[in-house]
């Protein structure tokens, strides 16, 4: 991973632990933060006069909901690895509390309009496939340890 931009590095290893403190599946935050593509700081202008924030692009309208925590938008444009706790956070609402299958609810981070849930969940379950396949290819995880062979004290597991 050492062979990646700084910002692809803070990426990875916010959405791997964001994920893991959030109980949702780590490609699909990596996906997720893959598709919004956002930098700490910015601020890209919606047609319907909403504000994207941040690394994860959130958005102004969730703004009011964050406040009641006094968490502003600075908050999420910041750099680091908080915006993307925020997003999981939101991730993990969206699986727990919307109606659908999994990828319909992760996609509700961008939209729940149908149209535009529909293209965004086709993207993010491409993604989240490659993403998956990545994680396998360089990490142990619970499942690779009990399938493969027994696990070792020495063994990192995520």
């Amino acid at each position: 991973m050492m062979d990646l931009p700084p910002d692809q590095q803070e990426r990875i290893v916010c959405s791997i632990t964001a994920a893991i403190k959030y109980e949702i599946p780590a490609n699909i935050l990596l996906a997720v933060a893959e598709k919004e593509g956002g930098k700490p700081g910015q601020w890209v202008s919606n047609r319907n006069g909403t504000h994207d924030v941040g690394s994860m692009q959130f958005n102004t309208a969730y703004l009011g909901d964050l406040a009641r925590y006094g968490i502003t938008s600075n908050d999420v444009a910041q750099p680091g690895c908080y915006p993307y706790d925020l997003a999981a956070w939101r991730i993990r609402l969206h699986i727990k509390q919307d109606k659908g299958d999994l990828w319909t609810k992760a996609a509700n981070y961008h939209s729940r309009t149908p149209k535009v849930n529909a293209k965004y969940r086709a993207d993010l379950m491409a993604k989240a496939a490659k993403w998956a396949d990545w994680l396998e290819n360089r990490f142990m995880t619970a499942d690779r340890a009990v399938n493969n062979r027994p696990m070792s004290r020495n063994d990192n597991v995520i």
